[in-house]
């Protein structure tokens, strides 16, 4: 009879050392685990999905309909799972208290089962425009800020303290940080994903990044072999990316020859086409050229693979559901993300071993990789957390002030007609985003200068966009604004392109970011409380170039 898990991994722990990922875990070790496991048991650890609730034994009609269950623990015990996913569409986030309380829930579900194997439990705190978890946590303006910012030492820090708070909440796992160098201004799903244009500005925030985070938690490099260059939103199609070889050697593989050479723990595949690399068509999740031949024998990457969600239309357009999950073990993939039916992936697998489509000698190498992360990040020691410690872990003053300090440094003036440092006595907010313009007019309040969205007495606008260059409605507001006569300082608060779309605007600003902390060092920089540092972080066509930033 196999032992117990406690019993295990007693043994283990004696072997181990006491701080999570100080050493890798030794071919024993994994053995050790992998010892007496059922062909249905290993193929459950290759699957990580959501389930529905805000506790693990939380009712929810929703499971019963996609997973045949009640709860979510119930799911993770039917299939063996080897990780969860938190969103707040699946009510799993609602506050940091709660989510510790539905980790260790789900962690209890997992080692109860037949497997006795905690859990990955992951999510996508990219920050910024990907942030699943908002205040009280502490939160970041985001990847492309953190570029403008040009300090590793800013990436790092931030990085660390989004992975201390996220293992506090018992998330042991972050899909991040993006490793894409976003190159293409129209890139409907990357843009300030990305830290930029530049491969090498790219590859030192990577480093810096995935230093930060695995000081706490399994951190993912994505979307390899890159995202960057795409003109397609790969949740609904299929993108096509022209890059031949040493074009993406040059611009593309940089980052992730850079987390790789940091010890990155996961990398995460992208469903996407490189028809110049991969004549297939096939998208990179499903290509054995690309997960095998590109990542692990040039890159020489030996970790855990990861897919992208398998619901995502990108990865749908060739094969069926069951076909999907096969292909992308074959192609060198080790863990399965949101299958679109876990019932039907889990039986698709399992009978393509039995058929002999896949061998129980691949399994165990993926199981392998899967295992030996969580071993060295300490996940199967340490399963559990504290909830009544989260409350302080969890945004405190020390970090929500270091997050406030990182931002003033992100915030990039590219243009200033000598509106700046504003000298108006008072203001009108205005522009993309109601919440947005009104936290921006609460914080220039705050800084002495009175601000309102409904003003009818003022010496000054600022207006906000988001997507301009891409939506003639919020051009020509601008351009009505500029007609006024009035001061109009220009903020772009998504995507950094906006500047070069509306040249009518003589003070431009870009921030990356409509969270709150942006809009707070946005007020500082407006105010003079701080001087801009940021430096952009990408070419604008036309308008520009990669590092403008007026500072004073």
């Amino acid at each position: 009879m196999r032992r117990t898990l406690v019993a295990l991994l007693a043994g283990l722990a004696a072997m181990a050392t006491a701080v999570p990922g100080a050493a890798d875990a030794r071919p024993d070790q994994v053995n050790a685990l992998m010892g007496g496991m059922t062909l249905a048991e290993k193929v459950g650890q290759l699957f990580m999905t959501y389930g529905y609730g805000p506790t693990a034994d939380t009712v929810d009609a929703r499971n019963q309909t996609e997973f045949g269950v009640d709860t979510p623990a119930q799911l993770v015990q039917k299939y063996h799972l080897g990780g969860v996913i938190y969103f707040a569409w699946s009510d799993n986030v609602q506050n940091p208290t709660q989510i510790a309380g539905l980790s260790n829930g789900l962690q209890k579900a997992a080692i109860s089962s037949g497997a006795h194997i905690p859990l990955l439990i992951s999510t996508d705190q990219e920050e910024g425009l990907v942030t699943r978890i908002g205040a009280p946590a502490t939160t970041f303006p985001g990847s492309m800020a953190l570029g403008a910012s040009r300090s590793t030492d800013n990436a790092e820090q931030a990085a660390a303290i989004t992975g201390r708070e996220l293992r506090a909440m018992g998330i042991n796992m972050n899909n991040a940080p993006d490793s894409d160098v976003n190159v293409n201004p129209a890139n409907p799903v990357i843009g300030v994903r990305s830290f930029g244009s530049d491969p090498t500005l790219v590859s030192s925030m990577v480093s810096a990044q995935v230093k930060g985070y695995q000081s706490s938690v399994v951190t993912t490099a994505k979307h390899f072999p890159g995202h960057g260059d795409a003109a397609t939103d790969s949740h609904t199609g299929l993108p096509v990316i022209d890059h031949d070889k040493a074009t993406w050697e040059k611009i593309d593989a940089p980052p992730f020859r850079a987390a790789i050479a940091s010890g990155v723990d996961v990398i995460m595949s992208a469903h996407i086409v490189f028809p110049k690399i991969d004549p297939s068509g096939d998208p990179s999740t499903l290509s054995p050229t690309v997960l095998t031949g590109m990542l692990r024998d040039e890159l020489g990457y030996r970790g855990m693979v990861i897919t992208d969600s398998l619901q995502m239309a990108g990865v749908r357009q060739k094969y069926t559901d069951a076909e999907i999950v096969v292909k992308a073990l074959q192609a060198g993939a080790d863990m399965l993300l949101m299958p679109q039916n876990v019932g039907t992936a889990v039986n698709a697998v399992i009978n393509a071993v039995q058929t002999g489509q896949l061998s129980e000698r691949r399994i165990d190498q993926s199981l392998a990789r899967i295992l030996a992360v969580k071993l060295r990040r300490g996940v199967l020691f340490n399963p559990f957390v504290d909830v009544n410690a989260v409350a302080k872990k969890v945004g405190t003053a020390t970090s929500l002030a270091t997050a406030q300090r990182i931002t003033d440094s992100t915030i990039t003036v590219l243009s200033n007609d000598g509106a700046l440092p504003l000298k108006a006595k008072s203001v009108l907010v205005t522009g993309w985003g109601v919440t947005t313009t009104q936290t921006l007019a609460d914080a220039l309040t705050a800084q002495g200068i009175p601000a309102s969205k409904t003003a009818t007495d003022y010496d000054a606008i600022v207006v906000l966009t988001n997507g301009a260059a891409t939506d003639p409605s919020q051009r020509q507001r601008v351009r009505d604004l500029v007609a006024t006569g009035k001061p109009v300082i220009a903020v772009g608060v998504g995507n950094p392109y906006d500047p070069g779309a509306v040249p009518e605007a003589r003070t431009w600003i870009d921030t990356y970011s409509y969270t709150a902390v942006s809009m707070r060092s946005l007020a500082r920089v407006l105010t003079g409380a701080v001087g801009p540092r940021g430096k952009l972080p990408v070419d604008i066509p036309n308008s520009y170039s990669f590092g403008a930033g007026l500072t004073w």
